[in-house]
């Protein structure tokens, strides 16, 4: 982190030491059209995590990935796309890096894996998916009209899930969770 203002940049961590550049897992419905408020909230979450510093990792295709990786690309940063196939060129065009995984949705686990933090902005079964596989790793998921979750037990209010009302709440709750 820069000593004069406190935010992080790129190739930056946490501790202010060069290195890897700290990313954040966004998912979400794959159809989601482009100026519709799901797209617009997902743009804003990448270009907010772009400008802090942070790399966002998504499924690499379209809708709300697309937008996560719109936004991000546009603030100047990186965001990384895990596709489920063996292509590069499956990739939206926002994706500065591509991971071709050939592995369908088993590349989900590869995705919420790949962000210290994960941000869900609504979705659909792929997303439920990807929620469950971060939880399982310990990853807090961030979520924004997305998925909410009833357990018994020890899963009584759903541990973990962090539910926030707008883009500028799960960039700062997911920046909350990397500290």
């Amino acid at each position: 982190m820069s000593e004069t203002d406190g935010e992080a940049t790129a190739g930056e961590t946490t501790g202010g030491k060069r290195g890897k550049l700290r990313q954040v897992a966004v998912i979400g419905a794959g159809r989601c059209e482009v100026g519709l408020e799901p797209w617009l909230l997902a743009e804003e979450v990448g270009g907010r995590l772009a400008q802090a510093g942070v790399a966002v990792v998504c499924g690499g295709l379209g809708g709300i990935m697309e937008a996560a990786c719109r936004g991000a690309a546009g603030a100047g940063g990186t965001a990384i796309g895990i596709v489920p196939g063996g292509s590069v060129a499956e990739a939206n065009p926002y994706c500065t890096h591509v991971v071709a995984t050939g592995i369908g949705y088993a590349r989900n686990l590869a995705v919420v894996s790949s962000g210290d933090v994960v941000i869900a902005v609504t979705g659909e079964w792929g997303t439920l998916s990807e929620i469950g596989y971060a939880r399982a790793i310990g990853r807090t998921v961030v979520t924004l009209q997305s998925w909410s979750l009833v357990g018994r037990e020890e899963m009584e209010g759903a541990p973990g899930l962090v539910p926030v009302d707008d883009a500028e709440g799960a960039v700062a709750a997911a920046l909350e969770a990397l500290a």
